[in-house]
């Protein structure tokens, strides 16, 4: 039963900013007494041995209402990881979950919800989407929530990637929006095309507003005795210490959860070989203990096998390649320059006895100019021709996935039987409809193999792998920022060459290989540098060590045989990383309608209870028995999350629009979460807001750490974004004024901080660790310049020649940079009003703004030039 929260009072409101105003407090936040945020800290606690991880996922809630609630947090999880084990912890009682069947689950929970005891559910919405909720929760009291995953680490090149997500990202939801009561409580609404988007789609924090979540992560690094070297964290400012004869890295305080966190490192020399390992679940005697109970149960062994095979032919088979492009909002800035610079080079590699197409979509579908529609021979003038198109395409509306996508494929589909067909795909991958693509795709990608790039710092990888792997063999591949996206592209054209194995197929001796439980269910293609990992359950026969032998066809055709023993292994990890792969295989056979459903869902439903891994269709419940709240009256709340990173401002350009359209009956909470409707069923063109036009690219660059080095590490702060938030005049009445006032403080932090880090690129590194300790008071780096010198040119002369380079290197950038220049010139300008400069100085300055704005670079250069004349060549060696 749902209970209405009551209004904070005008005088509640003003005592909370005045009372609070050195602590940044303001509605929704922990600290406010009646606030509607629920999650205070979220703990990652990682163990990674070799190639596996065991990691311990600790969310915080505490009731800041006032009355009991039911608080429901939407968040992801690594989409290959096994959820194997989940307690609530409350009022100094642990109670361990249970798993049971999705539906019965929920009758567990709402009947304990009723009963007013103390209950929580964890459900899979999606591949690496979760929801949780936690009810019955009494005023100031903490509930902890623990998540115990286990699962495989992906290896490319050597290098080992440990990558956890931390935010839902904003999803484009396909549809007409559906009538009625929802299916969740989230900011979309239910739709034809998704009907549970209300369940993956958690309300969306204003841009600026205080983190809201203390976050730490540890992850300890057990080489397993070989050699650790080459540990770098992609997104976060992290440092390494040893501990307990492990490397341990955490990262700093701060961070918010608007990224993924990824952490990469290198075992032993980086050379992978073939192997196979075996949980050895019943010792070594086989069928003496419970090998008689058949299927999959009792004497089975899970198994986890790698491929790489030593390349042994150089043969090259002609391909026909269709490249699909994203181009919609969410794509915008940094994003959008990458997917055309990953596509342009993927081109280059281009044989001439290849053939390809190049297509572009956001809620339309676009063919390469004068190439057409249709499959083209890889000739020098057609690849310069698409290279050439490619420049010109930029983010423009929505993410309709599922025609481009179909179009690709019937493309495809009238090949020659002789050649390789490869779609690549290029997308951030943010739509709704993940399941409806992949039933319209279904078998069509059957003989097409799927290479899909997804290019985004909170990027749906759930949806990424399950695409590659709907195809012949498939593999995804992540990038997460512009440092990242040339250490790609270095290796990607092995991914849509001719694989070193082909045709794939194993058997055992001295074991049986049990019938339909190896994973994937179509073995893959393996490439140079990219191992192939199989997983399945074997039966032994007494104490004989097993062997598994492994065919396939090189590249000239020939048969290849590898022969692998299988060793025994005490790891913990490999049953549940079978489970979680076979039950994902299941499950993208389920969603693409290949085999009989209902059998489908029973084998998913069996396979997830016996090895107690969390599915789509079993749930994690636990119950506290004692009645707290009699009645089970509760105020429903729904976490807020973080804006992804690199997103924010264009969030806060239309939520501030929205918020200031509420009038003044806006509820406690309102200004801390953005409002549902503008998110609901819109293109992120017009609802995440212009981030083609407004949003300056994230940069981040990779913290690294050397694990031979004294500990010592260099903090290489990631540079974020250029664009500083201007706040629009509050409205709505004093309450919300006053509210309004504390964010903009918010802000004004945020600008300083902004301004320091645009010195940093502008004038490079060098020059802001010149500058020395903060004054006491925030001063802006060219302020002191301007300060010093009344002349504009003067006290400009640091920046504009720097920015003039910049804007005459964008014909290699394309135009996405020029968000970036424009970002810096506000500064400029902000920064002259303030010093007192005149009008008249300010003029040229702002006069190229305008014509960057125009997209006009040629009037932009000029102008500039006449203020600061001389040329500085080579902006980015300078």
């Amino acid at each position: 039963m749902t209970a209405p929260l009551p209004l904070l009072t005008e005088e509640e409101v003003h005592a909370v900013i005045r009372d609070d105003a050195d602590e940044r407090r303001s509605f929704g936040c922990l600290s406010c007494d009646r606030g509607q945020l629920p999650l205070k800290a979220l703990d990652i606690d990682a163990r990674v041995i070799g190639t596996f991880a065991h990691t311990t996922l600790t969310q915080t809630f505490k009731n800041t209402a006032g009355v009991p609630v039911e608080a429901t947090y939407i968040f992801p999880l690594p989409d290959r990881c096994a959820v194997t084990r989940f307690t609530m912890v409350v009022a100094g009682r642990r109670v361990e979950g249970d798993l049971q069947e999705r539906g019965q689950a929920r009758r567990t929970y709402d009947d304990a919800i009723t009963a007013g005891k103390r209950a929580s559910i964890a459900e899979e919405e999606r591949p690496g989407t979760f929801t949780i909720r936690v009810g019955n929760l009494l005023p100031d009291e903490d509930a902890t929530i623990i998540l115990e995953l286990t699962g495989a680490l992906p290896v490319v090149d050597g290098e080992v990637t440990y990558r956890f997500p931390l935010v839902v990202a904003p999803r484009y939801m396909p549809g007409t929006p559906l009538r009625g009561e929802q299916v969740g409580d989230g900011g979309h609404v239910d739709t034809s095309a998704v009907p549970d988007a209300s369940r993956i789609s958690p309300p969306v924090l204003l841009a600026g507003y205080p983190n809201p979540v203390r976050l730490g992560i540890r992850v300890r690094l057990d080489a397993a005795g070989l050699p650790l070297s080459q540990v770098r964290s992609a997104l976060h400012a992290a440092w390494a210490d040893e501990a307990e004869g492990l490397l341990e890295v955490k990262i700093g305080a701060g961070e918010r959860l608007n990224r993924d966190f990824i952490l990469r490192f290198c075992l032993g020399d980086g050379a992978m070989h073939t192997s196979a390992r075996a949980s050895d679940m019943y010792g070594d005697k086989g069928d003496d203990k419970g090998g008689d109970k058949g299927g999959d149960k009792g004497g089975d062994d899970a198994f986890l096998l790698t491929v790489l095979p030593a390349m042994t032919s150089t043969a090259k088979r002609p391909r026909d390649l269709v490249f699909v492009v994203d181009r919609s909002g969410s794509m915008a800035g940094w994003k959008m320059v990458a997917a055309r610079r990953s596509v342009a080079r993927m081109i280059d590699t281009l044989r001439g006895t290849d053939r390809f197409c190049v297509i572009a979509f956001d809620d339309r579908v676009e063919y390469c100019d004068h190439l057409g529609n249709s499959l083209v021979a890889a000739t020098d003038r057609a690849r310069f021709t698409a290279v050439e198109w490619l420049a010109t395409v930029t983010d423009r509306d929505g993410t309709e996935m599922a025609k481009p996508l179909a179009e690709a494929a019937n493309l495809l589909a009238g090949g020659d039987v002789g050649r390789d067909r490869v779609l690549v795909f290029v997308t951030d991958g943010q739509a709704g409809n993940e399941a409806q693509i992949l039933k319209l795709l279904g078998t069509r990608l059957k003989k097409t193999r799927v290479f899909a790039l997804g290019i985004d710092q909170a990027v749906n990888a759930g949806f990424m792998n399950r695409l590659a792997a709907l195809g012949a063999s498939g593999e995804a591949e992540l990038v997460e920022s512009e440092d990242r996206v040339d250490e790609v592209l270095a290796r990607c054209h092995r991914r849509i060459d001719t694989p070193a194995l082909s045709d794939l197929s194993i058997s055992v001796e001295d074991a049986d290989l049990v019938t339909d439980t190896v994973a994937p269910s179509r073995l893959p293609d393996v490439f140079e540098g990219v191992p192939a990992v199989i997983v399945g359950r074997v039966r032994r026969h007494g104490g004989k060590r097993p062997t598994i032998v492994v065919r396939g066809k090189n590249a000239s055709g020939a048969t290849q045989t590898l022969r692998v023993a299988m060793e025994t292994s005490g790891n913990p990890a490999l049953l549940p990383a079978w489970a979680r792969l076979h039950l994902r295989d299941l499950e993208d056979r389920f969603d693409g309608h290949q085999g009989e459903r209902q059998q489908l869902q029973a084998s998913i439903l069996r396979v997830s209870l016996e090895a107690k891994v969390l599915c789509r269709f079993t749930a994690f419940v636990a119950v506290d028995h004692e009645i707290v709240n009699a009645g089970g009256r509760v105020h429903k709340t729904t976490q807020a999350v973080e804006p992804p990173a690199g997103w924010a401002e264009a969030a806060a350009d239309a939520f501030d629009g929205a918020a200031n359209a509420q009038g003044p009956a806006m509820p406690s909470g309102a200004a801390a979460s953005a409002p549902a409707s503008p998110m609901r069923n819109q293109s992120f063109a017009s609802a995440a807001g212009a981030l083609s036009k407004s949003a300056m690219p994230s940069r981040r660059s990779a913290a690294s750490m050397d694990a031979s080095a004294d500990g010592e590490h260099e903090d290489d702060s990631p540079t974020l974004s250029f664009r500083i938030p201007v706040p629009q005049s509050p409205k709505g009445g004093p309450a919300q004024a006053e509210a309004q006032a504390v964010v903009r403080e918010e802000r004004q932090e945020e600008r300083e901080s902004f301004v320091s880090r645009a010195h940093r690129v502008v004038l490079g590194d060098d020059a802001e660790k010149k500058r020395g300790p903060p004054a006491s008071k925030p001063t802006t780096p060219i302020a002191p310049e301007l300060e010093r010198n009344k002349d504009a040119a003067a006290g400009l002369e640091p920046w504009l020649p720097r920015l003039t380079a910049l804007i005459e290197h964008l014909d290699s950038e394309g135009f996405a940079a020029l968000d970036d220049v424009a970002s810096a010139l506000r500064v400029i300008i902000e920064e002259m009003a303030h010093a007192g400069i005149s009008p008249t100085a300010r003029k040229p300055v702002q006069d190229a703004l305008d014509a960057l704005l125009r997209r006009d670079l040629t009037a932009a250069t000029t102008t500039l030039r006449t203020v600061v004349p001389r040329r500085v060549e080579g902006f980015w060696g300078a």
